[in-house]
């Protein structure tokens, strides 16, 4: 992989995409189709040749980027708290998971099962397919500590289907997160750099 910026900066939108979505679903039960079906593509693109591809170009993550811009740039008004807080346990959840490599195999062989299954239904977000990825995130990622706390309505939350979405994107958020570090993407960067992340960001918006 690639340590450019424009990558770096790619990888950050789709953490921050995947976690948005996450919010939208735990407090409205909605979410957009087209920003979903990114997000969970990119948890099967294990050998990408670039982190663009992984999304399907710069395009699809518009929502992603939109918000990296606006967090990293703007002002602590323009900040939605609650995505900020996902986006840092994602984050910091990616850097346990780098040191588990009976985990690491235990992903990869579970995205492998889950690909046979996109094949069949022809889809990435058949319900059996979510249903799939979300089991795997149950199995391991979620066994991580400290959990991911998911806030919001009860009443969408404890929708099956919902929860699945909920789990699905929120692997997909981790395998984003893994896609950042391998760009060079850093706690530092997100420190010192935040500004050229943020006009980065701006720039890639289409």
């Amino acid at each position: 992989m690639t340590h450019s910026l424009k990558d770096a900066t790619l990888a950050l939108a789709g953490v921050f995409q995947a976690t948005c979505l996450v919010r939208e679903i735990a407090h409205h039960g909605t979410l957009e189709p087209a920003a979903f079906e990114v997000c969970i593509r990119s948890i099967f693109e294990l050998d990408p040749p670039d982190t663009e591809s992984v999304y399907g170009g710069a395009g699809g993550l518009h929502t992603g980027l939109r918000l990296v811009a606006a967090h990293l740039g703007g002002t602590s008004a323009k900040r939605d708290l609650e995505i900020t807080k996902y986006v840092v346990s994602v984050l910091h959840l990616e850097r346990k998971l780098a040191r588990n490599a009976t985990m690491l195999k235990r992903l990869r062989d579970g995205i492998e099962r889950a690909r046979i299954q996109v094949g069949y239904f022809s889809s990435y977000t058949h319900d059996n397919v979510i249903a799939g990825v979300a089991d795997l995130y149950v199995n391991t990622i979620s066994t991580l500590t400290p959990r991911i706390i998911v806030s919001g309505d009860h009443g969408h939350l404890n929708n099956p289907d919902n929860a699945n979405k909920v789990r699905a994107l929120l692997l997909a958020a981790i395998r984003s997160a893994v896609l950042w570090r391998q760009s060079g993407g850093s706690r530092m960067q997100l420190l010192f750099r935040r500004r050229q992340v943020a006009q980065e960001a701006s720039r890639l918006i289409v």
